[in-house]
């Protein structure tokens, strides 16, 4: 069997392979170039404040350059009951860039490995207090918190903010009032969810 490649570009970026086949045709790229890019043209981003409260406090740090969120550490050591929660001190206040907030996550693998889970994760830009972890033990054991572990994420979200405006009718979708993975298709006491 023969193939043939056709340029289907004016610029040969892409080739068309053609088969003398019931297959489709497939496509081929040219490899990936790497670019690199020059931090001097880049704007750096706001900064974000971090004031230490104590001595056992730490700054939040990024894991990796590509990371979305800043590990932030505990400052003290804490239990956190079996099936219960905590709030986890970390002895830093925190002053996000305008037009921001700080949102806790979880860190993966505390919750892929201990059940660890974190909540109540809103860090208003106008907030100044003690950042501190809720922290929800999923697990059947008590889980031991020790000073300088990475116990969550900091993650630097954008806010928008539009106008409340009442209606008395919203426009019609598709989906319509369908939630709770209504659009996966599983029943719940014989209700479609």
């Amino acid at each position: 069997m023969s193939c043939s490649i056709q340029n289907f570009d004016p610029k040969p970026q892409q080739e068309l392979v053609m088969c003398p086949t019931s297959e489709a045709p497939t496509t081929t790229s040219p490899p990936a170039k790497r670019v690199k890019t020059d931090s001097s043209t880049m704007e750096a981003p706001p900064a974000l404040q971090v004031k230490k409260l104590s001595e056992k406090a730490r700054l939040p740090t990024r894991g990796s350059a590509f990371a979305a969120g800043y590990d932030v550490y505990a400052s003290k050591e804490t239990i956190v009951p079996a099936r219960g929660k905590v709030l986890v001190d970390t002895d830093i206040s925190i002053a996000v860039p305008a037009g921001t907030y700080g949102r806790i996550a979880p860190r993966s693998g505390l919750a892929s490995k201990h059940f660890i889970d974190t909540g109540a994760g809103v860090i208003d830009a106008d907030y100044r207090g003690q950042v501190k972890i809720l922290l929800f033990n999923h697990a059947e054991t008590d889980f031991e918190v020790k000073e300088g572990d990475r116990v969550a994420q900091l993650i630097i979200e954008r806010i928008y903010t539009p106008e409340v405006v009442e209606v008395q009718e919203l426009e019609e979708t598709v989906r319509g009032a369908g939630g709770f993975g209504s659009t996966g298709g599983f029943a719940i006491n014989g209700a479609q969810v």
